[in-house]
């Protein structure tokens, strides 16, 4: 037993002197020469004696009387930077003065292991009074712990950024979300929207939108600069209750008196618990759009004098070339583990890389979804049930829409640190191919829906497939790409014949973020390229449309574009310009052929079965210059002051009653809490 106790004694020995030898605490401004074994104090003593003296308390809380303690969690990253990763505080004005003062960190030796530059996370108390500090800084090991704590504290203004809530998919908010996903390692960026929770290892958002509060003293400056309207919290739960608003007025080159719309709404979010979180937000909107958007909501006009608003639903006249439009979305998250979340409401989805996409958009008007999401390893899975809309007056029987199913699948591979790949594949069928509801064979999430097609006749769905990849060139410098396929004959690819049957589309981009070193600014470059016919079916209640717009591409088919976009945001400021020039075929009016521009027509009515080019028939070039700048009022509900201008040249080689040459100039300004994407640029 003696013999025992001492191996075991030599065994710990040993063990600890190895980890003395392979990790190593950072050396702070001043520790230089220190001992290894002295390092951990001299760090805690010349770290709080700089802190302490620069730090300022707060006038409110001096005035207030205020005694506690700011718990503070930072990190010293491998670069020997300090970057705060969370303060608990009774005052928004003390976390400021926390960040403020480790902003005045040096830069010093970060920690070691095995030789190696790592990241190191610290938890240190900041007892107020000053005086009062006695307590040395803590080296936090448990990562799970902190990420309990922060989730645990009732203190934070925003609670949604540790829920399982989507981060509204606006494309100026998502550009810092995707450099910082992006940078030092690959994630997967192409499903969208993204939840709170999954990207919190990578980029603080609550700190982010911390730096930007305004010192506002009174609960109406509070409330209108800064914090949601109301929030209501307790042991394991917590809700907000916002207005939104999209209240614009402008004015376009046509005969119309002005543009205007007036939207007003109330957005509910909360969580019950860790795992369970809601969303609920309902507007009530009248609107009149530059002539060009309003004659595209009355096509393919529903019975009864209903139009569709693009992007938003079904409306109805309102006054004198007025629309008047109620919109509701919502949906349930749930993530019962680190692998699954599933989400059940109405809303809008993405997948892609690109300001485009050729597999899902977010461009037509919400619907109601079912979502599995499944993340492991370098894999993401996701899973899409969707239920739309054919609101053609020949769809519509006794006043009830055709309802259509559509099932999708895409698999993302982060195949290295810089090179992802992703497969997807998708299934539309509606009430006539399978009269209840969705086929069983489509609610396998694990299947190929090409091999179902087959196997019941090609009147049972209408199915395409697709490749996306994305490489990593440099952290802010990425390139990407879309392959989608509708049908393919293989043999007749390259054999110059233009053959109908080869209905796919391509998609190239690339973008640049903090472009030639300046922060905040985004380039973006994208060409997008479409054959004819892509997007229809033989069964003309089988195409890739919801409520009168393509769920992918805007366009649908038979066109090419090239697309120049370039963001910039500072503080609360913001800019976006973007260029878009390209060619589109569409059909002659009043001719029972198809050129392949139209998804709502069927391929069976094609000019022919050769010679098919991208732009045939009556080619229209599109040319679309839009600019739009602003300032946030709110980043609670991103609730922002903006203007804008948009020109927009549509040139076919036959002008007709629907398609007809137009030049638009379109002013607009307004006040409005930007929580999604709205495409005009069609």
């Amino acid at each position: 037993m003696k013999k025992i106790f001492i191996s075991l004694c030599l065994v710990l020995f040993v063990s600890l002197s190895i980890k003395a030898q392979i990790s190593k605490p950072p050396v702070y401004k001043g520790c230089e020469e220190s001992q290894l074994d002295e390092l951990n104090n001299c760090f805690n003593d010349n770290l709080k004696a700089d802190v302490l003296k620069e730090f300022k308390v707060p006038e409110i809380a001096v005035n207030e009387g205020y005694k506690g303690t700011i718990k503070v969690v930072f990190l010293v990253t491998k670069e020997g930077e300090f970057e705060v990763l969370y303060v608990n505080s009774m005052y928004p004005e003390l976390e400021e003065e926390v960040k403020r003062v480790f902003q005045t960190l040096p830069v010093i030796e970060p920690s070691t292991y095995n030789g190696r530059a790592i990241d190191e996370r610290y938890q240190f108390p900041i007892a107020i009074p000053l005086a009062d500090n006695i307590k040395e800084v803590v080296v936090v090991e448990d990562k799970k712990e902190i990420e309990e704590k922060i989730l645990d504290n009732k203190n934070t203004l925003f609670p949604e950024f540790q829920s399982e809530l989507n981060i509204p998919f606006v494309h100026q908010e998502y550009d810092d979300i995707i450099y910082h996903l992006n940078k030092d390692e690959n994630t997967h960026t192409a499903s969208k929207p993204y939840l709170f929770n999954e990207v919190k290892p990578y980029i603080d958002l609550e700190a982010k939108r911390t730096s930007l509060l305004k010192n506002r003293e009174t609960w109406g400056g509070r409330k209108l600069h800064n914090e949601h309207l109301v929030l209501v919290k307790g042991e394991n739960f917590w809700f907000t209750l916002n207005p939104v608003f999209d209240l614009q007025i402008g004015k376009d080159n046509s005969d119309v008196d002005y543009t205007y719309n007036n939207t007003r709404g109330l957005q509910i979010q909360g969580s019950l618990g860790k795992k369970f979180s809601f969303s609920t937000s309902f507007y009530e909107s009248q609107g009149r759009f530059a002539e060009y958007v309003n004659d595209y909501a009355r096509l393919r006009k529903p019975p009864e004098s209903v139009v569709v608003v693009p992007g938003r639903g079904r409306a109805k006249d309102f006054k004198e070339d007025a629309f008047d439009y109620p919109v509701a979305e919502a949906y349930l998250s749930y993530t019962p583990n680190k692998f699954f979340n599933f989400q059940f409401g109405n809303g809008k989805n993405f997948i892609g890389d690109g300001y485009r996409s050729f597999f899902l958009s977010d461009v037509a008007s919400p619907y109601p979804f079912l979502k599995i999401s499944t993340t492991f390893w370098k894999i993401k899975y996701t899973n899409l049930w969707m239920w739309m809309d054919d609101v053609r007056p020949e769809a519509v029987t006794n006043n009830s829409n055709l309802r259509k199913y559509v099932a999708m699948h895409h698999l993302s591979w982060n195949v290295t640190k810089r090179f992802n790949i992703g497969l997807f594949e998708s299934v539309i069928t509606n009430q006539e191919s399978s009269p209840n509801g969705f086929d069983i064979s489509f609610f396998n999430p694990i299947i190929f829906y090409r091999s179902v097609e087959f196997n019941r006749g090609s009147r049972s769905g209408n199915a395409t497939i697709g490749l996306n990849m994305k490489y990593r060139i440099k952290d802010n410098v990425s390139i990407y790409t879309q392959f989608l396929i509708d049908e393919l004959t293989t043999s007749r690819v390259f054999d110059s014949t233009g053959y109908w049957g080869n209905k796919f589309a391509f998609q190239l981009g690339a973008k640049y973020y903090n472009a030639f070193k300046v922060d905040g600014l985004m380039l973006q470059g994208e060409f997008n390229w479409v054959r004819p016919y892509t997007y229809s079916s033989k069964d003309v209640k089988l195409n890739a449309g919801h409520y009168n717009q393509p769920i992918a591409h805007l366009w649908g088919g038979n066109f090419y574009e090239v697309i120049g976009i370039a963001r910039y945001s500072k503080d609360r400021w913001f800019g976006t310009g973007k260029l878009i020039a390209g060619k589109k075929g569409f059909d002659f009016e009043g001719s029972d052929v198809s050129y392949g521009g139209d998804i709502w027509r069927s391929y069976d009515d094609r000019v022919s079965d050769t010679g098919n080019d991208v732009g045939q028939g009556n080619s229209t070039n599109i040319f679309i210059a839009d600019f739009q700048g602003g300032y946030v009022l709110n980043p609670a509900t991103n609730l922002q002051i903006f203007g804008g201008v948009t020109f927009r040249n549509f040139s076919p080689d036959t002008s007709g009653n629907v398609i007809s040459e137009n030049n638009t100039t379109w002013f607009t300004i307004g006040l409005k809490s930007s929580l999604f994407n709205w495409y005009m640029d069609f």
